[in-house]
């Protein structure tokens, strides 16, 4: 049942079957490095977009309880570690990337919530969000997937903490700590058909935001796949060389996706003898330390906290990629 689930519900390795015999029926050679980069392409599109607009509509579904309101109010009844906890558990249930993230970020500041629980919310959104749960067990299996969201939640959960310790509250941009607190009142309780609706709105939406990174993510992964010899992929990131967390790392600061856009391109490096950990710490830079979301998140923190925040979250990147690669002979 197992197997079922993770091969032909998630993996949908019956769509690659079927794309194969189509491929075959029309001309195409899927053994040569064209015809694999055409089954690539159109498998993982197929297959990664199915999963996202489920994913979000399911996510949304869920979203729908919980009105930002409702959710201020209830991290606010948190405090200490537990605090931190609860940020870092709701970026679980949050948008899927950065950079939409950050704005409720900045609400959350502005409401009173300790910096600490924001923080925590901040690091996790991106990094561990239901999406990547799911998509990380249909590529790489559930194991992988379930130590990922483990590890990443520590990071936000210990950020938070090691960010409360400093008493960086000075650190917020003025415009976000002068404002007013105004209390928003509770929204009405939506009907299950208004609550699909909002789903499918929010579905639509994500989808027409986030496909051409998918298509991009894809096409880099099908011609890592099938025309870059494994030889320099193992050089750089395969086992003999130590510093290939580290480079994956910074490869994948300077980018932008979601997850769902990375997860091609760690498959694809990952079938051509790079590193379990190696990938992970990719996947995990581009999703939580892209250029554009610091470059956002710079209008809501001074340079020290933003400093701070990359400093955490490389750090934690870099610990989860090398343990990945300790451990991989378990994972995979």
């Amino acid at each position: 049942m197992t197997s079922f689930i993770q091969e032909q519900l998630l993996g949908m390795k019956w769509l690659n079957d079927l794309i194969g015999r189509f491929l075959l029926d029309v001309g195409f050679d899927t053994s040569t490095p064209l015809g694999g980069s055409v089954q690539f392409f159109l498998y993982d599109t197929i297959k990664i977009t199915s999963l996202l607009i489920f994913l979000i509509f399911c996510v949304s579904f869920i979203q729908s309880f919980f009105p930002p309101e409702r959710s201020r109010r209830m991290m606010g009844k948190f405090h200490g570690l537990s605090a931190n906890i609860a940020g870092a558990a709701l970026g679980t249930v949050t948008p899927f990337c950065s950079c939409s993230s950050i704005p409720i970020f900045i609400g959350f500041t502005r409401a009173g919530l300790p910096l600490s629980t924001t923080f925590s919310f901040l690091i996790s959104s991106p990094m561990v969000d239901l999406g990547s749960l799911v998509l990380l067990s249909a590529i790489f299996g559930a194991k992988v997937a379930f130590v990922y969201v483990l590890l990443g939640l520590a990071i936000a959960v210990l950020g938070g903490a090691f960010i409360e310790r400093l008493h960086m509250e000075d650190q917020i941009a003025d415009f976000i700590r002068n404002s007013e607190n105004v209390a928003e009142s509770e929204s009405r309780s939506l009907t299950f058909k208004e609550r699909a609706v909002y789903a499918k709105d929010q579905a639509v939406s994500t989808f027409k935001n986030v496909f051409p990174y998918i298509v991009i993510g894809v096409g880099i992964g099908s011609v890592i796949h099938n025309w870059i010899p494994a030889r320099w992929i193992q050089s750089l990131l395969g086992s003999h060389n130590p510093f290939g967390v580290l480079w994956a790392t910074l490869v994948g600061i300077p980018m932008y996706a979601d997850v769902f856009g990375t997860i091609p391109v760690a498959e694809a490096l990952l079938s051509k003898g790079a590193l379990l950990g190696s990938v992970i710490s990719l996947t995990m830079a581009v999703t939580t330390l892209s250029l554009p979301s610091l470059v956002l998140l710079r209008k809501a923190v001074k340079p020290k906290l933003l400093g701070v925040f990359i400093g955490i979250c490389t750090v934690g990147i870099l610990l989860v990629g090398y343990c990945f690669n300790v451990f991989q002979y378990w994972f995979l």
